[in-house]
């Protein structure tokens, strides 16, 4: 699989894996990325780097929108191998260090396999180390407000219900909101294309989730990079509401 490398805006890169995003913001030499994929599309992170004219020693900071397998998969690879900073919301990192696991179980994928897509997804997600054990050694809890020291500048934006420490990240000065699972515009389990919330057995708590589009939709961006499915432009607020709509 070659890697789908998708220049954005200015200084930001939206990254295709294998049915997950992450994101690359550039600042001279230096690259901060949002998530990594799954544990299989480590090749695709690396190659990602490359596509932009950067390499993994540049990257100053690892964030991760939340600790799923499909966004962290080459997170603790990042800080073992280059010293690289892991940083996510303080109520992530406990989850990063797989204290407990609030992800989707097999058995309840199993109970939903007669939905379309839902089988197919679940032997992607297998192979691609989904259900891997690959916690975070050293995690770092995000400071509790305003934008980060990092390139691209991101502000952590708390959006819970997914996890409880799902973290969106807004940046003001180019009208960029990295959303993560909060808010996503596709996924291989769903017939809805657009700014959706991800079907209800992903969540872990679905009615806070559904209350964390009402964060994003009073933040002021245009670009919407989701952690599944294709960019979005327009207004973020519009793109937010539309979800909850759909999920009411």
């Amino acid at each position: 699989m070659r890697v789908d490398v998708r220049h954005v805006a200015d200084g930001a890169y939206l990254v295709h894996g294998s049915n997950t995003n992450w994101v690359i913001l550039t600042a001279g030499d230096a690259v901060t990325l949002v998530d990594t994929g799954y544990p299989g599309d480590r090749q695709l992170v690396l190659d990602s780097l490359a596509a932009v004219g950067s390499s993994p020693e540049a990257v100053a900071a690892v964030l991760v929108t939340h600790a799923h397998n499909d966004h962290l998969g080459s997170a603790e690879f990042l800080r073992a191998t280059y010293g690289t900073p892991v940083r996510l919301h303080e109520a992530e990192v406990p989850h990063a260090r797989r204290e407990f696991l609030h992800q989707v179980s097999i058995g309840r994928v199993l109970r939903n396999g007669w939905r379309p897509g839902v089988l197919p997804w679940a032997v992607h997600a297998l192979r691609s180390g989904g259900t891997a054990r690959l916690p975070v050694a050293a995690p770092e809890a995000l400071p509790a407000a305003g934008p980060l020291d990092l390139p691209g500048r991101p502000v952590p934006v708390h959006t819970p219900g997914h996890t409880l420490g799902h973290c969106a990240y807004h940046l003001p000065d180019t009208g960029v909101l990295i959303t993560g699972d909060a808010l996503v515009t596709g996924h291989p389990t769903s017939r809805a294309q657009g700014p959706q919330l991800l079907p209800d057995m992903f969540h872990h708590e679905r009615a806070r989730a559904v209350a964390s589009l009402d964060v994003l939709a009073g933040l002021d961006a245009d670009v919407l990079l989701p952690g599944h499915g294709p960019v979005h432009r327009g207004p973020v607020g519009d793109a937010a509401r539309h979800a909850a709509e759909r999920a009411a």
